[in-house]
């Protein structure tokens, strides 16, 4: 799938672009392909080519944001990102969306007290996380 293909087909497949070093990113990674009984969300690395392409321009030190997503509506970030994929997931998941109803100068600061020390709190992987044999048709090519 090309980019014009993936960007047009953002609103029944959006793209959750994640650290692929980070152990809490991962692990949201692991939870979202378990509770995505539809199979609606794409993922990336952050650090791989498709997040160079779509995600244009990138921060310059891409690994400072751990979770990137990416529909129909736009681009998210930080707190707004997370918060995003738990509504679009839809059922008690959605519970956690309504947390966009807190506003953004006090969720993304929590978001990037928690981003900055991710490291030192959930662990750092050697290389980016490669999808299983069932997962393959939902990773983007790194």
């Amino acid at each position: 799938m090309d980019d014009k293909e993936l960007i047009s087909n953002l609103n029944q497949h959006p793209i959750i672009f994640f650290d692929g070093v980070c152990g809490i990113c991962n692990k949201f990674v692991d939870i979202i392909l378990k509770a995505d009984k539809n199979e609606i969300f794409f993922f990336a690395p952050i650090q791989g080519e498709t997040a160079k392409r779509i995600l244009q321009p990138l921060p310059s030190k891409a690994s400072d944001w751990s979770i990137i997503y990416v529909d129909e509506n736009g681009i998210y970030q930080q707190s707004d990102a997370s918060l995003q994929i738990c509504r679009r997931m839809g059922g008690s998941w959605e519970i956690l969306g309504c947390m966009l109803l807190i506003p953004r100068i006090i969720r993304n600061p929590v978001y990037r007290l928690i981003a900055k020390n991710r490291y030192k709190l959930f662990g750092k992987r050697d290389s980016c996380r490669l999808p299983g044999e069932k997962e393959k048709e939902r990773f983007l090519p790194l």
